[in-house]
């Protein structure tokens, strides 16, 4: 947003009373407009100009939002709300240049507050069978809670929870009591995500008088990542679908060709697609996405979330754009390059016959040879979920049926679905000589748990046991306190069936709204 600085301007009302402006959307004007400013309020103190177009709602880019949509986030905003604003001339002349305004502007001025500021941290926790490790306290005379008793090792800790830091948000909600903050923790059950600021980041913004919200924090501490897919088309295109799946919200990625640039560059099954070039894409239809890919010519951008980062993200509140963000921020973002250009293309989704995939875990029984069992057990420390890799050909665990990206679900009859990664190699530590594990197949896993169905041995028939198998094999378990990511499986036939959504789009009336 070369040459454009929007202004940061955060207002707070008291109880019965309004930010001081209208907010419009009007008859041949694009963009969100400011209007009939109250004389002496908020937004007119605070420096907001009649015909000032709003761009974004505490962090979230409205431009392309319906009038509803915009009313609805500074309402649900509470008494406080910052907002970025770009000037009349300003936003005429950027549209006419077709610069993309939901890029960050790297000269931002946020009432005095330059790029250059402390950021607030969010920090994701899945709670252990000791619990996640820290204590709430409160200072009299001080507004706010405040971490302390931090355990070193603990999962607090490994998720970059420091004592003394304020606590502002549980799960993306405000807390302002202790009671408050013991209730929320205490609803999330096995995992939590905190905003949190340090002593010096929270007198930064108290000087500035900025309202802290988790678009201004950084999200280096979280453990699960977005992806930037930078990917070269081949001759034919990229080689995925673009699909719009039954009951669920997004754009996601299917039927990857093996050898294309998709598979090359790390796309993987149902990721989903976040952004298209750094323009985020939820809203659009599913032909004005593939447009944008079109449209980015040899070469294309995607910022992709897999499950578990979808979900942590949304738990917290916050959109994966925060990471793409501060990546593009930093001298050298992560992204995925792949090493050669292969035919392959976007294709049109038909409807295709899909084969059913049995949804049925495994039992696998082997005993331990002198080399061990011949697989290696995958985790993160402090974060629940463990799957196999690596699994030898001929060992013992290949010969039980275990396979390559298996999630473990059961250890010697006991559920270890929540239970961390060293507790679970404890447990196949002192089984002795045997080894006993249900497990399922990855996508089974996830069609299991999406139907809210508990994975047990009643699912199984007797006729489905794997039988004990022995045999030398060349390596044991290894202990791995890395995340791989797993490798797309042979792509099915495609199943096409498209269920484009409709997407926002300006309306020729005028709407306006007193806030």
């Amino acid at each position: 947003m070369a040459g454009y600085k929007p202004k940061v301007i955060s207002l707070t009302k008291r109880t019965g009373q309004t930010f001081g402006f209208y907010l419009r959307v009007e008859r041949d004007e694009e963009g969100h407009l400011i209007r009939c400013l109250e004389m002496g309020g908020p937004a007119e103190l605070a420096g907001m100009k009649d015909g000032d177009r709003i761009l974004r709602v505490n962090g979230t880019f409205v431009d392309g939002l319906s009038h509803s949509e915009v009313v609805d986030l500074v309402r649900n905003s509470g008494a406080s709300v910052t907002f970025h604003i770009l000037d009349e001339a300003s936003y005429k002349q950027a549209k006419a240049q077709g610069v993309n305004l939901s890029k960050p502007e790297s000269t931002t001025v946020a009432n005095g507050v330059a790029k250059q500021a402390p950021k607030p941290k969010l920090c994701y926790m899945v709670k252990s069978s000791s619990g996640y490790g820290f204590s709430l306290r409160s200072v009299n005379g001080e507004p706010g809670l405040f971490m302390y008793e931090v355990i070193p090792g603990s999962v607090a800790d490994k998720a970059g929870v420091k004592d003394n830091d304020r606590l502002l948000e549980v799960n993306g909600e405000n807390i302002e009591t202790h009671d408050q903050a013991v209730d929320k923790i205490k609803l999330a059950v096995s995992s939590i995500m905190f905003l949190l600021v340090d002593e010096e980041t929270d007198k930064y913004y108290q000087n500035k008088r900025v309202k802290i919200g988790s678009w201004l924090a950084t999200a280096k501490y979280l453990p699960h990542k977005p992806r930037i897919i930078d990917m070269t088309k081949g001759t034919d295109g990229y080689g995925f679908l673009l699909r719009e799946e039954p009951n669920q919200t997004g754009h996601f990625i299917k039927d990857i060709d093996r050898g294309s640039p998709a598979e090359r560059t790390g796309l993987k099954e149902m990721d989903r697609l976040v952004a298209v070039e750094g323009n985020e894409v939820d809203g659009c239809s599913h032909e004005q996405v593939v447009d944008r890919i079109r449209q980015s010519g040899k070469k294309c951008c995607l910022l992709v979330v897999d499950k578990d980062t979808d979900e942590m993200y949304k738990q917290g509140k916050v959109s994966p754009m925060l990471y793409w963000e501060e990546m593009k921020d930093s001298n050298s973002p992560p992204s995925y390059t792949e090493a050669i250009s292969l035919p392959a293309t976007i294709r049109p989704a038909t409807p295709v016959q899909e084969e059913e995939e049995e949804l049925k875990p495994k039992l696998c029984k082997m005993e331990r040879t002198s080399v061990g069992y011949g697989f290696h057990l995958n985790g993160i420390q402090g974060v629940f979920g463990q799957h196999i890799k690596e699994v030898v050909k001929g060992g013992a665990a290949d010969r039980a049926g275990l396979q390559d990206d298996d999630i473990v679900v059961e250890v010697n009859g006991v559920n270890v679905e929540e239970k961390g990664h060293e507790e679970v190699v404890a447990i196949i530590r002192n089984s002795g000589n045997s080894l006993e594990m249900l497990v399922a197949k990855k996508s089974v896993y996830d069609q299991l748990k999406a139907k809210q169905v508990t994975i047990t041995r009643l699912l199984l028939r007797e006729t489905s046991e794997v039988q004990v198998h022995t045999a030398d094999t060349p390596r044991g378990i290894k202990e791995e306190r890395h995340h791989e990511e797993a490798r797309p499986e042979t792509p099915t036939e495609q199943a096409r069936e498209r269920n484009p959504s409709v997407s926002s789009s300006s309306s020729q009336e005028s709407f306006e709204e007193r806030l």
